[in-house]
Order: structure tokens, then C-alpha cells, then sequence
């Protein structure tokens, strides 16, 4: 079993909403990789960050990842910062993987910035945090990725009818990056 998509993308890309929206249009079910974390820990994200540190979330998420990829047959979303894994990244290559870009403006204007439920978010300056992040991350989703589409300005249905057009080029009969089916 393999995935019929993954997405990924920094805090605020739509991950979620559009993930569960491109399940729906491709008739499959949908799965989360924080959801996964959370459940792994028995506590939510932030609370893992806060008592355990962001090296063990980051050892839950790898494990969470590895395990979706492995037996989730529909789209799966992983978390934010799943990318810096250079073993998720290895993975990701056997399976098509969406990108979704957010801007500065925008990301900070959906995410909010001041959320706790953001830890990596959370502190003195948080536009800052977010920019850095951004920046730091962009070489890996970008390596990680077969398709790259931007959100800004768009309404989650439309990305998904993007998204899954994009699918069909790079994906006609479900072959994978090495081209088999």
C-alpha cells in the first residue's frame, strides 16, 4: 500500500483542509501525521514540546511518518517540519508528494502567530520565527516534492482541482518517481 498523495508545507500551506479535500475528491480516505504523534505520545503536540522537547517530537514524527507511509493507501498530511528528516525525505522519494507554498503575509495571517498549538511559533517575535522557518525549510519541501503549488489567494476547492490535475500529469496510472506502476 502506498499513498495516492502526500502533502506537505510550513504551518498555515492548508495541509489539512486541502489534504482532506483531495481525499475526498479522490475518493480515498484521509490521515494526519500530527494526529498519528499525538496518539504515539498519549498527549498533544505542544505538551510534547514543552515536557519532552522537540527532539523526542521530532523521533515520534519520523516514526509516525514512516508507519503512515507504509500502510495508508489514501492522502496523508504530515506535519510542518517533517521534511527536516533526511530518512522522511528518503521515503518520500517512492511516493508523489505535494508542496503547498504560503507567503509570508499569508502564513502569519493563518496560522495567527500567537498560537500555542504552533509551538515552533510561539515566542518574542513570531513574524520573525515564521520568515526563518520559511526560508530554512524551502530546499527540503522542494527536494521532497513532485508537485509545487501555491495557496495564496485561493480557495481550498481550487487547490484541490490544482493539486490533483498536477496529479494526473506526473502521475498518469499511479507510476511512481522511478516510473514504475
Amino acid at each position: 500500500m502506498s499513498p495516492r498523495a502526500v502533502v506537505v508545507g510550513p504551518p498555515g500551506s492548508g495541509k489539512t483542509t486541502v489534504g482532506r479535500l483531495l481525499a475526498d475528491h479522490l475518493g480515498v480516505e484521509f490521515r494526519d501525521t500530527d494526529d498519528d504523534v499525538v496518539r504515539l505520545a498519549g498527549k498533544p503536540i505542544p505538551e510534547i514540546f514543552t515536557v519532552d522537547g522537540e527532539t523526542a517530537f521530532r523521533e515520534l514524527e519520523e516514526q509516525a511518518v514512516a508507519t503512515a507511509l507504509a500502510e495508508h493507501p489514501g492522502v496523508l498530511s504530515l506535519g510542518g517540519g517533517a521534511v527536516i528528516s533526511e530518512r522522511t525525505r528518503k521515503l518520500l522519494a517512492d511516493h508523489p508528494v505535494v508542496f503547498l507554498t504560503v507567503g509570508l503575509a499569508e502564513g502569519a495571517r493563518r496560522t495567527g502567530l500567537a498560537q500555542t498549538s504552533r509551538p515552533l511559533l510561539a515566542g518574542v517575535n513570531p513574524r520573525a520565527t515564521f520568515k526563518a522557518l520559511l526560508d530554512a525549510r524551502l530546499p527540503l519541501y522542494r527536494e521532497a516534492a513532485d508537485v509545487e503549488q501555491p495557496t495564496d489567494g485561493l480557495e481550498p476547492w481550487r487547490l484541490v482541482e490544482l493539486v490533483a490535475g498536477k496529479l494526473d500529469e506526473i502521475r498518469p496510472g499511479g507510476a511512481t518517481r522511478d516510473g514504475e506502476a
